[in-house]
């Protein structure tokens, strides 16, 4: 039974609460109307207090200040004036500022800067710029501008949306670069109608599907087909919400990072931030010793691994076949899943589980792992974690594309190399053998002639230029039950077709290595689909009929 109405207070104290909190008498309550610094103060020294979160917010926070005092520093003390308004809010940073300082730096350790968060707008930033950022995956939710149902051959002031980096549009190759770029646009923009009209015609509209959804579908797969011709250096938009403790680390990245463009986005992050969120990513401040300190490092790791990466006596041969491929896994890893589901529900350790199971017949194991998914009814049910306890690393060579959509789940260690052009390059099928085939071919190789030139002297910056399409060489460090969801995901009908086959060829190797797991898989979709989005369209187009 949950305990209610436990503190008492005055009519006057409830006044001030309903202002800060949903609920005054109940145990569970959320609260509001409140900057995020404040409310990361107020749970760092709840931790420490036996008092309750609303005592505690009118003791220590409340308490030592009038009430409207406290109202100007939470933001929002009545005022007519808009000027006076903007110097309040510049007050209730700073007074903010303080309370962390004061309070949180006394109770607290880097968990503190979860606490609290802020949302962050990125617009017209790079695909490339995007990815790095994306790397920092933990604290962090990103959303990113979607180039299957957004056009990207669009101009704005009479010229295409791609990243003029500094030190090329400063150097003997920006005119080769701008031309470059402008080219693989033009040929994406060109290529978009014919190959609509052959879908049109190859894949008729049923009249059972409405023009919504089909037109929806339609643009999905022509899109897919030809977003491996947009370079790198395309421009995106990114919404990123964050706690503070992942931004902090973000910045710090992005400070220490050799391109331009993600220095710039590192600082004006930080400048932006600190409006918002000042306490709680002022470490990542370039001036401040924690990331001087830092930066030091990295430069110092950086250095020591290209010199030893130089030494190439050192290195095999590489491979350049482009595919998925399972390098690695423990083979006592259907032992160690089988006794992790039978720890919770004995009183046996599992050093003496795993013993167990290892003199297990494969059948009794079967019945171990019948009991963690048999009960499964969709992908959204969440296997046991005691599939984690199974790990696996892959090796992927794949287009940009691919890579990029799949970059994003956050459950596992992954990391890629430089883009470069020297793995060849993914072509849709659907244009093979049409007149269309041809072009995408050549803007490809024209653009591949310019980033090998560009390559020799600027290897970070020649990739703004490489397209989509080309294949790069990135690993997957995954545990079994993020290998799940990953897989029964990215394999669904709505899927891109290229991270489809990833998906199903991840969950196929794992199956032919440990057929014990197979089970595990049991939403991974092996079909094909010419409209793979028709279904999630049609559906969509429905509820907003019915909602109507």
């Amino acid at each position: 039974m949950l305990l209610d109405d436990y503190e008492d207070f005055t009519e006057s104290q409830l006044k001030v609460l309903e202002r800060y909190v949903t609920n005054t008498g109940g145990n569970i309550f959320a609260l509001r109307n409140l900057p995020e610094v404040i409310k990361g103060a107020l749970f760092s020294r709840y931790s420490r207090s036996s008092l309750g979160l609303r005592s505690l917010l009118l003791k220590e926070f409340i308490g030592n200040e009038e009430e409207t005092a406290f109202a100007t520093i939470a933001g929002h003390a009545e005022t007519n004036d808009a000027d006076e308004a903007a110097k309040r809010q510049v007050a209730a940073i700073k007074k903010a500022q303080n309370f962390y300082d004061r309070i949180l730096d006394g109770y607290g350790d880097d968990s503190i800067g979860e606490l609290g968060g802020a949302h962050l707008a990125l617009e017209n930033i790079s695909m490339l710029a995007a990815k790095i950022i994306e790397d920092c995956r933990i604290g962090g939710s990103p959303l990113e501008k979607s180039t299957r149902y957004i056009y990207f051959d669009q101009k704005v002031n009479g010229e295409y949306l791609f990243y003029r980096e500094p030190i090329l549009m400063t150097s003997a190759y920006r005119d080769i670069y701008v031309e470059t770029c402008n080219m693989l646009f033009e040929t994406y923009g060109k290529l978009v109608p014919p190959l609509t009209a052959m879908f049109e015609e190859q894949m008729p509209k049923d009249e059972s599907v409405s023009k919504v959804a089909y037109t929806a579908a339609l643009r999905a797969k022509v899109l897919d087909c030809l977003r491996g011709l947009l370079p790198t250096g395309t421009m995106t938009n990114m919404g990123v919400y964050g706690n503070g403790r992942f931004f902090e680390q973000l910045i710090h990245k992005l400070h220490c990072n050799n391109v331009v463009e993600l220095q710039e986005i590192g600082k004006r992050s930080f400048e932006e931030l600190a409006k918002v969120i000042p306490s709680f990513i002022r470490r990542s401040d370039p001036s401040h010793h924690t990331h001087e300190s830092l930066a030091n490092y990295y430069e110092a790791l950086d250095e020591d691994l290209q010199s030893i990466t130089m030494e190439n006596t050192l290195f095999p041969e590489r491979s350049f076949a482009p595919g998925v491929r399972l390098i690695s896994y423990d083979r006592d890893a259907d032992i160690k899943v089988a006794a992790a589901m039978l720890f919770a529900n004995s009183n046996k350790g599992l050093t003496e589980l795993r013993a167990y199971c290892r003199e297990l017949p494969q059948e009794e194991l079967g019945r171990i792992f019948d009991a963690g998914c048999q009960a499964r009814k969709n992908r959204r049910h969440k296997s046991p974690r005691a599939l984690e306890n199974a790990e696996f690393t892959f090796e992927i060579i794949s287009d940009f594309g691919i890579y990029r959509d799949l970059q994003r789940h956050r459950m596992l260690t992954q990391e890629r190399q430089l883009l470069c052009c020297d793995y060849g390059y993914f072509v849709p099928q659907e244009i093979v053998g049409t007149p269309l085939e041809a072009e995408y071919h050549n803007a490809i190789e024209k653009a591949k002639e310019v980033y090998t030139t560009i390559a020799q002297e600027l290897p970070e910056e020649a990739q703004y230029v490489v397209p989509m399409a080309f294949n790069i060489r990135w690993y997957f460090h995954v545990n079994l039950r993020a290998l799940q969801w990953l897989c029964e995901l990215r394999s669904a009908p709505q899927g891109h077709s290229n991270y489809r086959y990833v998906a199903q060829a991840m969950a196929q190797q794992v199956s032919e290595s440990m057929p014990q797991f197979e089970r595990f898989f049991k939403f991974v979709d092996y079909e094909g689909y010419e409209m793979g989005r028709m279904g999630q369209e049609q559906r969509k187009a429905e509820k907003q009929l019915f909602a109507k």
